[in-house]
């Protein structure tokens, strides 16, 4: 359903300083660069986007807005986190179960250096 989602940011050096070590741990590249946005992704699956606003204006962030990143192990989520936390990303809640326990989901709730919402999450496929 979701193609591409983009946030911004004011200082693209440092959000690239920030999602590369994040992604890695996911095996998810950089796909696209320019001077104005950087991509990362997975053939055939969703695209995620960090850049500068077209109008030229100060990035925002969203308030109530968040991306989610579903991950496949919960030890990623775990090594995600504290790497977020490591290179200044705000805690918005720390690894661990959420919800009804029969879903099975296990996420970690952050900010990255803009202010913008993240969230990486593992769910019972079965």
């Amino acid at each position: 359903m979701i193609g591409i989602t983009r946030v911004g940011t004011n200082d693209l050096a440092r959000a690239r300083s920030f999602y590369e070590p994040i992604f890695s741990i996911l095996d998810i590249g950089l796909v696209q660069e320019s001077d104005t946005v950087l991509v990362w992704g997975k053939p055939a699956e969703p695209l995620f986007g960090v850049g500068l606003p077209f109008n030229g204006e100060p990035a925002t962030f969203g308030n109530g807005t968040m991306v989610a990143f579903p991950v496949g192990e919960r030890s990623q989520i775990d090594a995600i986190y504290a790497k977020a936390v490591e290179m200044g990303g705000k805690d918005e809640g720390p690894p661990g179960p959420r919800g009804n326990p029969a879903n099975g989901h296990y996420v970690a709730y952050m900010r990255d250096l803009d202010g913008n919402k993240i969230c990486f999450f593992h769910r019972k496929t079965s």
